[in-house]
C-alpha cells in the first residue's frame, strides 16, 4: 500500500583518501578539495582520510587543515588520529575498513604520483578486501614507472619518442661519458625526467651541453632511474579513457603551456597556460589519438579511467604516444574532467561512474576462482576449486 512517502535513497559511503608522500601532495589536496566540493551531499557520505607529507595518517586537526574551510560541512566523517599519535594508513584500513557497516564502501585514492598512484595504495585495498575507484596494482605500478610503461608499449607497437634509461647511481661519475653519447644518438634538445613521478616534477628540457650536467642530476632526485627522451618540437594532445572491460575514449583536448613545454609551473602557477577542447585538429588525427589512447590503456590492463597525452609533430604531423596517467589530476583546471564534460558528462556522472566501475572491478575480484591448498594435500588427489 503507497504510503505518499517518498523512498530515500541509499547515499554511497565514499572515502576521499588524499594527501602522501610524493611531491604531488599539494596537488592531491587540489583534487580532493575539487571532488568533495562537487559531489552531491545526498547522493554520497563523505570521509575524508588524509595522509601526511610523513606517510602517516593524518590527525584530526592536520586533516582538516588540508582541505578549505568552506568544505568542512560537506564532509560526513572525518578519520584521523589524535594529534600526538602517529598510524600508518595500513592500521587503519586493516582495523577499521572491514567493518562495512559504518566505514566507507569504496574509497577513491585521489593520490598523485609514489605510494598511491604507483600500486602500493591498491594493493594495501586489496589486500584489506576494500573496493576502490580506478586501476589496479599491475597498471597502476606499471603506469608510474614510465622505463616499463614505455618498453610495454614498443613491444605492443605503439609509436613512442626514441629514448633511454638511466640509474641515478653513481650518475656523477658518469655524467660526461652519458653526454656525449646522448649527443650523438639524439642530439639536442632533449627532455630528463624521474621514471617515477608526475605532474612534470623533475622534467627539464635540456637546449645544450651547457645545461644537461645539471638537468640530468636534478632529475636523478627524485628517483632511482631517469629518462631521457629525444625532444621533439610539438603539440600536446590529451585523451581521457572511462572503464573497464570496454572503455570508451573521449574528445582529444589540446594543452597550450604558457611556458615552453607544460611543465609544472605551466599546469599549476602560470594562469597564462590554456587548453583548448576540442584540440583544433583534423578529423583523422583525433581519431588516430583515440585509437592510441584505447590501445595504452588496455596494453596495461588498465581500468576505471586514465587519461593518455600524445605529441604531435609539428612538421611531419606524426602522431607521438608519450604516457598514460592512472589517476590523473581532478582540480579544477585538470583535464580528464574537462574532457569528459566536453562529452556531455558532468563532473558527478563522472564520479558516480567511476564509483560504479570500481566496485565492479571489486566484485570481479571477489569472484575469481583459485585451487584450494588442503585439496592438493592428498596424494593424487584432483585440485577442486573454490572462490574468493
Amino acid at each position: 500500500m503507497a504510503t505518499g512517502k517518498a523512498e530515500k535513497k541509499h547515499s554511497v559511503r565514499l572515502g576521499i583518501l588524499f594527501g602522501g608522500k610524493s611531491g604531488e601532495h599539494e596537488v592531491s589536496l587540489s583534487s580532493a578539495a575539487s571532488v568533495i566540493g562537487a559531489l552531491d551531499p545526498e547522493e554520497y557520505e563523505i570521509t575524508a582520510i588524509g595522509i601526511t607529507k610523513g606517510g602517516k595518517l593524518a590527525s584530526m586537526t592536520e586533516v582538516r587543515a588540508m582541505l578549505p574551510v568552506a568544505l568542512h560541512d560537506r564532509v560526513g566523517l572525518w578519520v584521523g588520529t589524535g594529534d600526538s599519535d602517529s598510524v600508518s594508513p595500513a592500521d587503519w584500513f586493516f582495523a577499521r575498513c572491514a567493518d562495512s557497516t559504518q566505514h566507507p564502501e569504496i574509497i577513491f585514492p585521489l593520490l598523485h604520483g609514489p605510494y598511491g598512484e604507483d600500486g602500493t595504495i591498491q594493493g594495501l585495498l586489496e589486500t584489506a578486501g576494500v573496493p576502490y575507484v580506478g586501476c589496479g596494482v599491475l597498471a597502476s605500478a606499471v603506469g608510474m614507472d614510465k622505463d616499463v610503461m614505455k618498453r610495454l608499449f614498443a613491444q605492443a607497437s605503439l609509436p613512442i619518442v626514441p629514448f633511454r634509461v638511466e640509474r641515478s647511481q653513481g650518475l656523477e661519475k658518469r655524467l660526461e661519458r652519458l653526454r656525449h653519447e646522448v649527443e650523438a644518438q639524439f642530439g639536442y634538445p632533449v627532455f630528463s625526467k624521474p621514471a617515477n613521478l608526475g605532474s612534470s616534477v623533475g622534467v627539464f628540457k635540456i637546449h645544450h651541453a651547457g645545461e644537461f650536467d645539471d638537468a640530468i642530476l636534478s632529475s636523478a632526485q627524485f628517483d632511482r632511474k631517469i629518462i631521457i627522451e629525444k625532444g621533439i618540437d610539438a603539440r600536446e594532445l590529451e585523451c581521457a579513457v572511462l572503464g573497464n572491460e570496454n572503455p570508451k575514449a573521449s574528445v582529444v583536448g589540446e594543452v597550450v603551456p604558457a611556458c615552453e613545454f607544460y611543465d609544472y609551473e605551466a599546469k599549476y602557477v602560470n594562469p597564462a597556460s590554456r587548453i583548448q577542447i576540442p584540440a583544433d585538429i583534423d578529423v583523422e588525427t583525433a581519431k588516430q589519438v583515440r585509437h592510441l589512447a584505447l590501445r595504452a590503456f588496455e596494453t596495461i590492463d588498465a581500468s576505471g579511467l586514465a587519461r593518455v597525452d600524445f605529441f604531435l609533430d609539428r612538421k611531419s604531423g606524426a602522431v607521438w604516444l608519450n604516457e598514460i596517467n592512472t589517476m590523473p589530476g581532478f582540480t579544477s583546471i585538470s583535464m580528464y574532467p574537462k574532457l569528459w564534460a566536453a562529452c556531455g558528462v558532468s563532473f558527478n556522472q563522472l564520479i558516480h561512474r567511476l564509483v560504479e566501475l570500481g566496485f565492479e572491478c571489486h566484485k570481479k575480484r571477489a569472484d575469481r576462482v583459485i585451487l584450494r591448498s588442503d585439496a592438493l594435500a592428498g596424494c593424487g588427489m584432483p585440485a577442486t576449486a573454490q572462490q574468493i
